[in-house]
């Protein structure tokens, strides 16, 4: 049944002093998976490649930049962003902190059970 989630704007009130995951998406059985994310002023999210799934990228708050490889863009509150599955990004809050909510495929823990070594 559709139902309210949360809303994203009160989510962003108050300010943040470390990098926080103000919301996540935990309803079950889902095919999506989505996160608030807040940085406080010019908190970073290092340089890493991304997934196996695209992910879709909501400016919430605030403003900062998202690097992908040799390039950056300067983002502000109501851009949406299209990160490709497995693409190198870093981000970056501006003067004022970054808040963005992202949204992609819902990927189940993979659990892995191996034999145990020989003696």
């Amino acid at each position: 049944m559709p139902h309210k989630l949360t809303n994203t704007a009160d989510l962003t009130l108050e300010p943040v002093d470390a990098n926080t995951v103000a919301w996540k998406l935990d309803e079950a059985p889902r095919g999506l998976d989505s996160n608030l994310i807040r940085l406080p002023a010019h908190g970073e999210i290092g340089g890493h490649v991304g997934g196996e799934v695209d992910v879709i990228v909501h400016v919430v708050a605030g403003s900062g930049r998202i690097g992908s490889g040799d390039r950056e863009l300067d983002v502000v509150a109501g851009d949406l962003l299209w990160l490709p599955r497995r693409s190198h990004r870093s981000i970056t809050a501006g003067d004022d902190g970054l808040s963005y909510l992202t949204i992609h495929t819902h990927r189940e823990p993979t659990l892995t059970i191996e034999s145990p070594p020989s003696p």
